[in-house]
């Protein structure tokens, strides 16, 4: 098993992160990945990335939710990728591992992941990490400023 060293994006990662989510069927230019990221952590949120001799191989972004149904926050992981090259090698693991340290810090004790139905791999990936399909997700693309009026 390789060494990685996870450690929380800075906006200099944004063309490393730009590819990764492209990787992950999500294609976003390097500066509006960087605005996302400041805008991100301005809201408190995470994205870990880790990295192998200083090169970045993978991410995971990490989210607090305060739930009025549950007694503790939910923490939710909204995206997990790793460079094709660099899979097989517990990059994945390590990263998952950092942001539920990270969401058990923050007090959260249900961990949520989001994966597109078509990516049986990575629900077999989470699965053997421990995670059990419990609901189904429903998802409404809304047109910006819909609710203005």
């Amino acid at each position: 098993m390789s060494v990685f060293e996870i450690r929380t994006a800075t906006v200099e990662d944004a063309p490393a992160l730009a590819g990764l989510l492209d990787d992950l069927g999500f294609p976003a230019a390097e500066d509006v990945v960087a605005f996302r990221l400041r805008a991100l952590d301005q809201a408190g949120e995470t994205t870990l990335v880790g990295t192998q001799g200083g090169v970045v191989l993978g991410l995971v972004t990490l989210h607090v939710t305060p739930a009025l149904h549950r007694p503790t926050p939910v923490g939710r992981l909204t995206a997990l990728v790793v460079k094709q090259d660099a899979r097989g090698q517990g990059l994945g693991r390590a990263l998952v591992a950092a942001a539920e340290h990270r969401l058990a810090g923050r007090g959260c004790g249900l961990i949520e992941v989001t994966s597109n139905r078509a990516l049986s791999d990575a629900h077999a990936f989470y699965e053997r990490l421990g995670y059990a399909r419990t609901s189904h997700r429903f998802g409404k693309t809304l047109s910006i400023g819909q609710g203005d009026s």
